[in-house]
């Protein structure tokens, strides 16, 4: 019981953060039609600041974070604006060369500014160790959760709440006629970049004390994002959550009863699953 409860918060842990970079990615596609594969990228990015931030300026681990998400929020609207607003009326297969493209750079600048040695973010709270029902869970692991709540909260509160967040869902669901109502769709767009990016760096920042910080760490976390948003249904923000939180789960459990050695693996096996019974995934509907 007390392995299985262990194993129960490390999947709501690690699947939180990866529902935050699914969703960053379903935001982003939804109103620009780009898969943005540079933001796990964008991620790793984040996690360097968090790092840097918290071990040589001793900048509280939250905060560091925060400053982190502004800062690489501002990068994806720079890429949003040199990169993809040229290409936007060029046809899709552009936005996939110019992404891969941005993928690289990333990694590659990163690899040249800090080498490829490996790096961990240490903060206070790992060394405060909580004990809920005989298992024992770090203060660390517990306020990431609570993290990855309150940036959903406030994601869909901006989504449903602001006159910002209405026009990026009008721009999303028909672009021709938010622009005959008189919305900025380039705006939108960098607004968008902004927003998706930010929770991309949120999730680099939170799993950054978890796993080690590395230039290579955004192919991975990328990756998971895809399987999240294809198994929670193209283009659905509750499948993104969802979808992270249920990964994240068969991930820690299976590595936790079975084998951790193949815990990648079991992503792409529940994923299999999943497809064979619902081919448009949990929340997705079927085009007409």
């Amino acid at each position: 019981m007390d392995l299985f409860i262990q194993q129960l918060a490390n999947g709501i842990m690690i699947g939180g953060v990866y529902g935050l970079m699914a969703l960053g990615l379903t935001l982003i596609y939804g109103v620009l039609y780009i898969p943005n594969f540079a933001l796990g990228h964008q991620a790793m990015i984040a996690a360097y600041l968090t790092f840097f931030l918290v071990t040589l300026y001793r900048v509280n681990y939250f905060l560091a974070v925060l400053l982190a998400m502004a800062a690489v929020a501002l990068l994806g609207m720079a890429m949003e604006r040199v990169a993809f607003r040229p290409i936007k009326d060029a046809p899709h297969v552009n936005g996939f060369i110019v992404a891969f493209g941005l993928l690289f750079v990333l990694e590659s600048g990163a690899l040249i500014a800090w080498g490829a040695t490996y790096r961990k973010i240490d903060t206070v709270y790992d060394r405060t160790v909580l004990t809920v029902l005989g298992a024992r869970l770090p203060l660390q692991r517990v306020l990431v959760v609570v993290a990855v709540v309150v940036i959903i909260v406030a994601m869909q509160l901006f989504l449903k709440r602001t006159m910002a967040g209405a026009a990026l869902r009008a721009v999303a669901q028909q672009r021709d006629a938010a622009l005959l109502v008189g919305i900025d769709v380039d705006r939108v767009a960098a607004l968008t970049m902004a927003v998706g990016s930010a929770l991309g760096a949120a999730a680099g920042g939170l799993i950054g004390p978890i796993v080690l910080v590395f230039p290579t760490m955004g192919s991975l976390m990328i990756v998971k994002a895809f399987v999240i948003i294809i198994l929670g249904g193209m283009g659905s923000v509750v499948g993104a959550i969802v979808g992270g939180f249920l990964l994240g789960l068969v991930e820690s459990l299976a590595a936790g009863f079975i084998s951790p050695s193949f815990k990648d693996l079991y992503a792409f096996l529940f994923l299999v699953i999943v497809l064979a019974v619902r081919p448009t995934g949990l929340f997705g509907r079927a085009q007409a």
